[in-house]
């Protein structure tokens, strides 16, 4: 996604990500200079992802991992686990957002998205 402090605020970026249950899976998410290569400086930011089961009514803390430019957020398999509880298809669909909160306090969320569950028919083989 294309950084420039006068998008900060901006529409939301809106993206599908695909999880089986049971599973650790992660997706990684860019901040890029107008030229599109060059990584955004994000050293000063803060970060907070959940996602959020309408079924249930749970939300669940997702893991944020920092670095220059770009964040990987991590679902771990003991939330996933949690996540529908048949075994055919789409088993689940969770609103998932990432949250920043900029050096000078602005909070923006510049992701949001749907996590969309498969089944996973092989757990505890």
């Amino acid at each position: 996604m294309l950084c420039d402090p006068d998008i900060f605020g901006a529409d939301p970026v809106n993206i599908r990500w695909s999880v089986v249950r049971g599973d650790t899976s992660t997706i990684k998410i860019e901040f890029l200079d107008n030229d599109e290569v060059t990584y955004f400086d994000t050293s000063d930011w803060s970060y907070v992802a959940s996602a959020y089961d309408k079924k249930t009514d749970i939300v669940d803390e997702l893991e944020v991992e920092a670095h220059s430019g770009y964040v990987i957020v991590t679902a771990p398999a003991d939330i996933t686990a949690q996540w529908g509880s048949t075994y055919g298809g789409t088993v689940a669909e969770l609103q998932f957002d990432l949250e920043v909160t900029l050096e000078d306090k602005t909070v923006w969320t510049p992701v949001l998205g749907l996590i969309s569950v498969s089944g996973d028919v092989s757990t505890g083989l």
